[in-house]
């Protein structure tokens, strides 16, 4: 019989797994002692107990890294702190490359380590055998070896961690059913559970594949669902010993673990089987899935030739259970956008184990603060749409993401499955003229356009890919000529009523109080000065603000503003980014070709940078805004979805003259990385602050009423800056960037790249990254310093400044 369930509580955690025993625990470490942690049925039951265990620590990024640090730290003493044992072994890990494209990824991320302060060797063939001695090395090139990596038991790891939260004060109780998320509609107030109704100030959906289902009965999209994982267990033989690390056969889709001298070896193969469409069985607890030795067999095969002592050993088990994948392999963190006080810990794509560590650290941290302790946009659940949700497409997405685990990272890789969701109103007419789609936030969008003859399609690779020259083609028309960007992914907001102006300056760090027709550039500030957004704002009336931001940020942006819209204000926000095409006209001659097509002035007097207004083009009425984020002289159209194809097809018509061209995404990453325009998400993020990242500019210091994050700002000010971004130019004409690669200066790691593209005019790789230094950066500090980054093992020269390498003074947008 299950206990009874305390009345009213602060927390309640959903789901028994090491998740949340994880949260559980480290809230106790806070000091929160009202915790109360409800499972459905045992402990673990669900994925955790299958769980293979292996603790990695090298992450796609710095703080991911970090948190994967931080969990290997704490099950290093957990056993010692509770008395629980973990079966934690610091044995390390090995991964192998068998083809060029697999080892540079391996390099490129042993180069990051560098950054990251984690040890990792990147070796040859006979040093992987010295590693792993029952090793086939025939077909091995090199590959890693990272000695503080490790493994441990997972039911055991939950164990100590369930019982280092109950010696904080946590409760925890077993076959205790949450059946419904209590809210008011605005914040959720807690739960109804098969043991009573809690209340509760906070509650954290924290229960594996069933984390999709309970939080859509609340409206609040949590995108996952479970696939089929398998692996074998083998009969003990000859050469398995303790000290034998962690393997992966990345190249194979495999991953090898000792087991009290047995082999477990595991599957992440290209195309997985997705499991429980029809939903998950209510008495589902440590169950397994039915065999599929078709499935495992390709699997099997490739490692009997990897280690060949598999042909004779024997099988003693055989197994498959289900784990929970998301559309792009990045678990989901923090509040949900829909509802205030609920928050989400879920989707860990296999790695939950690795994982558990730091995701219940910062989980806690976010719950106490208010705010994520460390930049978390990459898992931040605010990334989600509500389309993501659907089933069909979840199931159709994960048949890849499982297997993406152990792909080679390519540059620019695009996804194949859960296509063509969202499509610009002039779709066709882009493929028509050659273009090569990518994905984003579910909008396909045009990267790159393939002359004629040339099949459209990408051909992966860390060097120059098969559309670099095309794009460069399109970056040189828009430099030199004029171009048509399609960004109808922008997403695009309506902020209307009497007290519209008061709450857009407040949370914008420009001033909004602007002529009507006038645009701004601003980013919105978190409490601490960190960017939240990076954005313009455009005001048609007096009452009546439209904002553009990027497609990914959608929901996270409107959100944000919406939760600073105070009751008393009169003031509706609503987002119209379905009801506007944008097409992006920008070049010098961008000026020539739209006066074929509009009555209106375009002159720099009558139109100057930064005005919007509403003009006529073709039958249609569109507004345009002359503003740039490709460094040259040009409007973006906002023209109503019905009238994009006619207002597109006049653009070319009338283009023709100038020999228009279509331009693609890529082109406009390469054209903005030239000029020093940031992107939110690599370049700025809630953990940077506006002077750290060079956009002082864009800050109205002395408006009435001040702005969120002014006093955090104006601290920083005196105090002086730890780090600044910097745009760097490569000497050497040939070595790409992409991001994360460390920067030296004289000598010593300062940072690393944070996003980077080959700069067509600039003649070389060029890349934006912080330069830090603990005793202060200023300019001297900054352009008097030797620059050296590290690509693919190899350090380059590289030229460092401050100010836009093209066009310094902006005066090509200006003309």
């Amino acid at each position: 019989m299950a206990k009874d369930v305390p009345n009213k509580v602060r927390v309640v955690i959903t789901g028994g797994g090491v998740i949340g025993c994880s949260i559980a625990y480290h809230l106790t470490k806070i000091g929160w002692q009202d915790v109360v942690l409800v499972e459905r049925k045992q402990l673990t039951c669900g994925t955790t107990w299958h769980a293979a265990g292996l603790i990695g620590q090298l992450r796609d990024s710095q703080n991911m890294t970090k948190l994967a640090k931080y969990t290997a730290e704490l099950y290093h003493h957990l056993e010692e702190e509770t008395g629980q044992a973990t079966g934690y072994k610091v044995n390390g890990s090995l991964s192998i490359a068998t083809n060029e494209g697999r080892f540079e990824d391996l390099q490129r991320r042993a180069d990051m380590a560098r950054v990251f302060e984690l040890a990792v060797d990147v070796i040859g063939p006979e040093a992987c055998r010295d590693h792993y001695p029952l090793l086939n090395i025939d077909d091995v090139i090199g590959g890693i070896f990272i000695p503080s990596d490790g493994q441990a038991n997972p039911i055991d790891i939950t164990q100590a961690l369930a019982k280092g939260a109950r010696m904080g004060g946590a409760q925890i109780f077993e076959d205790t059913n949450v059946t419904r998320v209590l809210h008011d509609s605005e914040r959720v107030t807690g739960v109804e559970t098969t043991s009573g109704t809690i209340e509760a100030d906070f509650v954290v959906l924290c229960c594996g594949m069933w984390t999709h289902g309970l939080a859509a009965t609340v409206g609040v999209t949590v995108p996952l669902h479970a696939c089929e994982h398998f692996y074998i267990v083998t009969e003990p033989f000859d050469g398995v010993t303790p000290d034998l690390p962690v393997f992966r056969d990345y190249d194979a889709c495999a991953y090898y673990k000792e087991d009290a001298g047995k082999l477990l070896v595991g599957a992440f193969e290209p195309e997985s089987k997705p499991w429980g469409m029809d939903g998950i069985p209510e008495d589902f607890c440590f169950d397994e899935l039915p065999d599929d030795f078709d499935h495992f067999e390709p699997i099997l095969n490739g490692a009997i030739h990897r280690v060949p002592a598999l042909e004779t050993a024997g099988i003693q088990k055989f197994f498959c259970g289900p784990e929970s994948f998301t559309p792009d392999n990045r678990y989901h963190l923090g509040e949900a956008p829909e509802l205030r006080g609920l928050f989400v810990a879920a989707g860990l794509n296999s790695i939950g184990i690795q994982s558990a560590g730091g995701v219940g650290k910062v989980i806690s941290e976010w719950m106490r603060d208010g705010h994520p302790p460390v930049d978390l946009a990459s898992v931040d659940v605010r990334r989600n749409l509500p389309f993501q949700g659907n089933g069909r497409y979840l199931h159709d997405r994960v048949t890849e993401t499982l297997g993406l685990l152990y792909a080679v990272h390519w540059p620019f890789y695009q996804y194949k499955t859960s296509r063509g969701i969202r499509r610009s109103p002039v779709h066709d007419r882009l493929a028509a003229k050659g273009a090569c789609f990518g994905e984003t936030a579910g909008w396909e969008r045009a990267n790159w356009f393939a002359p004629e003859g040339v099949e459209p399609q990408y051909e992966y690779s860390f060097k120059r890919q098969n559309w670099f020259e095309y794009s460069a083609a399109e970056h040189t028309a828009m430099r030199d000529n004029v171009g048509v960007l399609d960004m109808t992914s922008f997403a695009k907001f309506r902020l209307q009523g009497r007290d519209a102006k008061t709450v857009i300056n407040q949370v914008s760090a420009n001033d909004m109080n602007v002529d009507v027709g006038r645009v701004v550039y601003t980013q919105w500030l978190n409490e601490r000065g960190g960017i939240e957004a990076d954005l313009t704002v455009t005001r048609l009336t007096e009452d009546d603000y439209m904002i553009v931001t990027a497609g990914t940020n959608q929901v996270r942006d409107f959100n944000w503003l919406r939760r600073h819209i105070r009751d008393d204000n009169s003031a509706v926000l609503t987002d119209v980014t379905s009801s506007l095409a944008v097409f992006s006209v920008m070049g010098p001659n961008s000026r020539r070709l739209l006066a074929k097509l509009t009555p209106a002035d375009l002159s720099n007097g009558e139109f100057p940078f930064g005005s919007s207004r509403e003009i006529e083009i073709g039958y249609a009425i569109v507004r345009a805004s002359r503003i740039s984020y490709v460094g040259e002289l040009g409007w973006e159209l906002y023209v109503p979805s019905e009238f994009a194809a006619h207002v597109f097809d006049e653009l070319f018509a009338a283009g023709a003259e100038f020999d228009l061209a279509p331009v693609g995404l890529h082109a406009m990453n390469s054209l903005r990385i030239e000029k020093a325009y940031r992107h939110w998400g690599h370049d700025i993020t809630d953990e940077d602050t506006v002077l750290e990242a060079g956009l002082e500019f864009a800050v109205a210091w002395d408006k009435p009423g001040g702005f969120n994050g002014r006093d955090a700002l104006i601290k920083q000010r005196d105090n002086g800056l730890k780090k600044c971004l910097v745009q760097f130019l490569l000497v050497d004409p040939e070595p790409l960037l992409y991001h994360n690669e460390p920067i030296y200066r004289s000598g010593k790691i300062v940072g690393y790249v944070t996003s980077g593209m080959y700069g067509h005019t600039l003649g070389g790789a060029v890349g934006l990254g912080y330069v830090g230094n603990s005793d202060g950066v200023d300019i001297d500090f900054v352009e008097n310093g030797d620059y050296e980054i590290l690509v693919n093992g190899e350090k380059y020269a590289a030229k460092a400044s401050l100010r836009p390498l093209y066009d310094p003074k902006s005066e090509r947008i200006k003309v």
